[in-house]
């Protein structure tokens, strides 16, 4: 396979004398399993093998993809085609951001590798976890589910690097729904959509505990039927980790992306209300601090090298709550001037990379959750997304979650509310923030189904957080306080 690589890259280079070009393989395994009622939903393995070829000729782009490795050649020309064909019609040429050139090694490190555990064991614990959840309440549905990956890719470029990655994912979850008074309601964990991924093997889905945090999740679902409604009006909240994922995702990670930026990307879920000249805006308080972090252990968005061959980084986003910087591919970063920050990632190998988040996480601040609630006389405590929604700009936005708890004089009082529902302006939301949980309560939440792109491309990212304090943040659909 090298030799191929290396002789279809000197062709390129030296017969057709393309500015540059590279070559990805992918080789992806993906293992669902899913449980509803305690009878098995889906339980399948799929396998997807091929190549991608990236050719830049006289300031054009050419791509073109293939399973068939005997024609890996065919293929090359086909992308030199492309990009000869798209000249006439490029605004301007494209240009790459320089980069080092790399021979190396990155494999996640794993204790067990997850396609080596039995599909019986896995449905034992998902089993397990709905019985629990069937013994302490009566539900109406009871789900479980647990996902996995191993990716296998080796890149090469014509500035002599040479890539390979053995990327492991794994992660699941529980769902209890129950169902009374002419309604449903719903409580997940360890966080709602599938659970919590991580890059790391089978003993991350040990570690969740699925089986031991059941009953409290039937129990609060069963308790959300005959729980008041939301109060409407603005309260000072605490919001857990795993909210702030989808927080962090939509109103952070998305219009911090470049391309969306440039206008690149428009098509999928807009553009961003950011511009190139908006460094050290006022994006949040001073105890907001935003890393896009490929480097950290675990993270969903963890990784070696991105698909253009750039190092994993860690870099600031927001800082004491001024903003720093994009998302960078090569060529978004030489628009600015800028050397790429390792954020270009493609779903497969039939598809371009495009600037995806990595890890975007809020870094810890210094306060317990006890000082947390303590600091608010009268408010929120809100935990696990429901539904969300965010305009074309990533400003206005509209988040749902499964469950509010009531706090009071500075403490939780037990009583909890359904169908909370908060809203708010990205900056004023941000600057609104005055107090962030410290490291203890820091934890790495996985999104393994990010859409982007024309054709739409799935990337999995992470968000790592601690419950935070924003104060007088609108919650409900009135003005009635």
């Amino acid at each position: 396979m090298n030799e191929r690589l290396s002789a279809v890259l000197a062709a390129l280079r030296e017969k057709r004398g393309v500015e540059y070009a590279d070559i990805r393989v992918h080789d992806i395994t993906e293992e669902s399993i899913s449980t509803e009622n305690q009878k098995v939903q889906d339980l399948s393995t799929s396998r997807s093998h091929g190549y991608g070829i990236r050719v830049f000729s006289d300031g054009a782009l050419g791509f073109a993809a293939s399973q068939d490795f005997a024609r890996m050649q065919d293929t090359a020309e086909h992308a030199l085609e492309i990009a000869r064909a798209s000249r006439p019609v490029r605004k301007s040429p494209v240009r790459l951001a320089d980069k080092e050139t790399v021979v190396d090694h990155y494999s996640t490190p794993i204790e067990v590798d997850p396609f080596t555990v039995s599909r019986g064991e896995k449905l034992d614990l998902l089993f397990s976890a709905e019985e629990q959840m069937r013994e302490h309440a009566a539900l109406f549905r009871t789900e479980g589910s647990m996902n996995f990956r191993r990716e296998d890719k080796t890149f090469a470029d014509t500035e002599g690097s040479h890539i390979t990655q053995r990327l492991y994912e794994s992660g699941g979850g529980i769902s209890a729904y129950a169902v009374g008074e002419g309604d449903m309601q719903q409580r997940s964990y360890p966080s709602s959509f599938r659970g919590n991924h991580a890059t790391a093997g089978y003993e991350f889905v040990r570690d969740l505990q699925l089986v031991e945090n059941a009953a409290r999740t039937a129990e609060e679902a069963a308790a959300l039927i005959a729980a008041t409604e939301c109060p409407s009006g603005h309260f000072d909240i605490v919001i857990d980790s795993s909210q702030l994922t989808l927080q962090i995702h939509e109103s952070v990670g998305h219009p911090v992306e470049l391309d969306r930026v440039l206008g690149y990307e428009a098509g999928m879920a807009g553009e961003s209300f950011l511009r190139p000249d908006m460094i050290d805006f006022h994006y949040g308080s001073e105890h907001v601090n935003i890393v896009a972090d490929a480097t950290v252990p675990g993270g969903l968005g963890t990784f070696g090298y991105d698909d253009e061959g750039v190092e994993a980084q860690k870099v600031d986003i927001v800082r004491e709550g001024r903003f720093k910087g994009f998302l960078t591919s090569r060529d978004t970063a030489a628009e600015l001037h800028q050397l790429s920050n390792g954020t270009a990632r493609a779903d497969g190998w039939g598809r371009i990379p495009i600037v995806r988040m990595t890890n975007i996480n809020l870094l810890p601040g210094n306060s317990s959750f006890s000082e947390l609630i303590g600091g608010i006389e009268y408010g929120l405590y809100l935990h696990s997304n429901k539904s969300w929604s965010i305009d074309d700009r990533r400003l206005n936005f509209q988040f749902a979650c499964e469950i509010a708890y009531e706090i009071s004089d500075g403490r939780l009082t037990g009583r909890i509310f359904k169908n909370p529902i908060y809203t708010g302006i990205t900056p004023e939301f941000w600057r609104s923030c005055d107090a962030v949980g410290d490291e203890n309560q820091w934890q790495m939440f996985g999104t393994p189904n990010c859409g982007k792109g024309e054709p739409m491309q799935v990337a999995h990212v992470g968000h790592g957080s601690a419950p935070s304090r924003f104060r007088n943040v609108k919650v409900g659909v009135s003005d009635v306080e």
